[in-house]
């Protein structure tokens, strides 16, 4: 059986990420490209002779030959086009955020549920191999009671697409929060077995917007985004989670981090290298595993994953309901950092 494909949103994401999980599965063929800027889907069409060319979502979902849909458009219609695609009896495959607020990833999960069609969104860094072995000791035990840890994503300077839709809440959603806090959190919360938000709180800072660049001006378009964010979680299991994502703040260097820790060990992940931390016969420990090179790229894995699971052979780890919980997480923090107080979800 070859699942065929129809790719919504051809842009740079879908080109360097979404493109070759596509391609490196046997049993998929990629049928028809759909966007906006007609333009882009044509100059992507040129690589793949017989595809169909769209510039309205709705005629592409409208083929009963499609099988799957892959969305990789602006936040903005993340749920739009999912839903309607669930609707018309496809799987979806979607880019990160799920959508730009909860009651939209709330519609995902329940066209998903009622249509009986897989629906699932990019979480490409629960696929790389230091994830996958801290998945795998923490499921063992090893590391005790997961009860505290923190997580966060910080640029000294990396303000993607400055002026536009990255940096226009209407079509993003948000700034650094939503653009690199899925990544982090989700991966958080799926390490410790992914536990319920019950409140949150938050701030947001915007610093940068109007920061001249290096030639001096001042980058013209639309940023009514936050530059940088900052909260904090507790969870149904009495954990709790601190965070802290931006796209500019004046720090010595980028850096992605993950901690959690535990009653038996703790680890961090810092810029994707694992370190543990344990106690044994008296004494402290610290062990650094290596891991061989990746012989699959994470967002081709999640791709591979999410075609395995369309195709009965795995079972989704990445669920419409974690996505709502994601998105619940990320909009209590922007209600946070306006109203001043702490959100009960």
């Amino acid at each position: 059986m070859t699942l065929k494909v129809g790719v919504v949103g051809t842009g740079g994401i879908f080109k360097h990420a979404h493109l070759p999980g596509w391609l490196s599965h046997d049993e998929v063929e990629i049928v028809a490209f759909c966007d906006a800027f007609k333009a882009s889907a044509e100059a992507t069409a040129k690589d793949f002779p017989g595809t169909k060319v769209y510039d309205d979502y709705r005629e592409l979902i409208a083929d009963p030959s499609i099988d799957i849909i892959g969305i990789s458009t602006p936040n903005l219609y993340h749920s739009e086009i999912a839903i309607a695609a669930l609707r018309k009896g496809k799987h979806v495959f979607c880019e990160k955020p799920d959508a730009i607020n909860p009651d939209e990833a709330q519609k995902m999960a329940d066209a998903a549920r009622e249509s009986g069609k897989l629906l699932m969104t990019m979480r490409n860094n629960r696929f790389s191999e230091e994830a996958k072995f801290a998945k795998r000791i923490i499921e063992k035990g090893q590391l005790g009671e997961l009860y505290t840890g923190r997580c966060g994503w910080i640029r000294r300077r990396g303000i993607p697409g400055r002026g536009g839709w990255f940096t226009t809440k209407e079509l993003s959603g948000g700034g650094p929060l939503i653009d690199l806090g899925v990544h982090m959190i989700d991966m958080a919360m799926w390490l410790a077995g992914n536990p319920k938000p019950v409140t949150v709180s938050g701030s947001t800072y915007r610093k940068f917007a109007d920061r001249p660049d290096a030639s001096g001006k001042v980058p013209e378009g639309t940023f009514d985004v936050e530059d940088l964010a900052a909260g904090f979680i507790r969870f149904d299991n009495g954990a709790s989670l601190q965070i802290e994502f931006s796209w500019a703040s004046n720090i010595e260097e980028e850096k992605k981090f993950l901690e959690w820790r535990g009653t038996e060990g703790g680890f961090s992940l810092i810029n994707d290298k694992l370190s543990l931390f344990t106690e044994n016969e008296g004494a402290l420990i610290d062990q650094k595993p290596h891991f061989a090179a990746a012989q699959v790229p994470q967002h081709t894995a999640n791709i591979r994953h999410f075609v395995e699971c369309v195709l009965g052979r795995e079972q989704p780890i990445i669920t419409p309901e974690h996505g709502v919980d994601m998105i619940k997480i990320l909009s209590a923090i922007y209600e946070s950092a306006e109203r001043g107080r702490e959100i009960v979800l």
